[in-house]
Formats: C-alpha cells, sequence, structure tokens
C-alpha cells in the first residue's frame, strides 16, 4: 500500500493543501486505486516556504499547488504503481 501525506500545516493550508487533498482524492477514485493509496493529511512538513509539501511514500515534494498536482500524481504515484 503506497502512503501520500499532504501537508495541512497552517501555511501549505494557506496556500491550497485542502484543494489538493481533494484532487487527489478524486484522482485516485478516477483510477481505481482505494486499495492501493493511502491519503494522509500530516501537520508541518518543515519546508514552509516552498509551498505545499506531499510525502509519497517517504519522498517529499514541495511546490505541489493545483497546477501541478495531476501531473506530480502520474509521475510519482502512477510511475511507480505500474512498475
Amino acid at each position: 500500500m503506497m502512503d501520500i501525506q499532504v501537508c495541512v500545516g497552517s501555511s501549505c493550508h494557506i496556500k491550497g493543501s485542502a484543494l489538493i487533498i481533494r484532487q487527489l482524492q478524486d484522482l485516485i477514485k478516477a483510477g481505481q486505486l482505494d486499495r492501493k493509496i493511502r491519503l494522509k493529511a500530516s501537520f508541518c512538513m518543515d519546508d514552509c516556504k516552498n509551498g505545499v509539501c506531499v510525502t509519497i511514500d517517504g519522498e517529499k515534494i514541495t511546490g505541489v499547488h493545483a497546477a501541478n498536482i495531476e501531473a506530480v500524481f502520474n509521475e510519482k504515484v502512477l510511475g511507480r504503481i505500474k512498475a
């Protein structure tokens, strides 16, 4: 099972982490990946200056936003699931 964590600390919240979570939920549902991915919220990941932070199986990805989350998901999540 793959773990995805999205920072919901105050800085990331202001930068749109709630929207990122909703988009990830939609991508997971669309790909029928509910049984392969565990989506969680996380408090501060100590990288506030670099935008919304997401970890995918322990790999921190910074600068995530509504315009690039689908590309991040395709590369970092689907790429690992299919591999």
